[in-house]
């Protein structure tokens, strides 16, 4: 009986561990500025998965960027999906910045690629 209730409470302890993990790792724009920024760049680098897929873009003039992108259904949903933009492609990103100015990090509510567009946040879009 005590085996059984010991494997019981580590089972829970884990389902516990891994329900916290995944709230944790999910974010939202907390880390994020209020005001938007274009970015115009070519992608080095591109993951489509979990938690958001992401790009990495380097900029003439300011270096490497990390990009994130909606999560993976929305992504999805937005017409962006594997093999949607390749390494090499250029990119116009619209979206918003890290609050930290030494982090070059952007969430992007739209992107432009090969002259499509993919709206991953079309209620966040801010234009003039």
């Amino acid at each position: 009986m005590t085996r059984i209730l010991f494997k019981r409470f580590l089972s829970s302890a884990f389902l516990i561990l891994l329900i916290a993990s995944g709230a944790a790792a999910h974010h939202g724009w907390s880390w994020a500025e209020a005001d938007q920024i274009e970015l115009k760049g070519v992608i080095r680098d591109i993951f489509i998965g979990p938690p958001h897929p992401t790009l990495d873009v380097e900029t003439a003039n300011d270096g490497m960027w990390h990009i994130e992108l909606a999560n993976p259904s929305q992504t999805r949903r937005a017409g962006f999906v594997e093999g949607s933009a390749k390494v090499g492609d250029e990119i116009v990103a619209l979206g918003n910045r890290s609050t930290d100015p030494k982090e070059k990090r952007m969430k992007a509510v739209r992107i432009s690629v090969s002259g499509k567009t993919f709206d991953l946040y079309p209620e966040r879009i801010k234009t003039n």
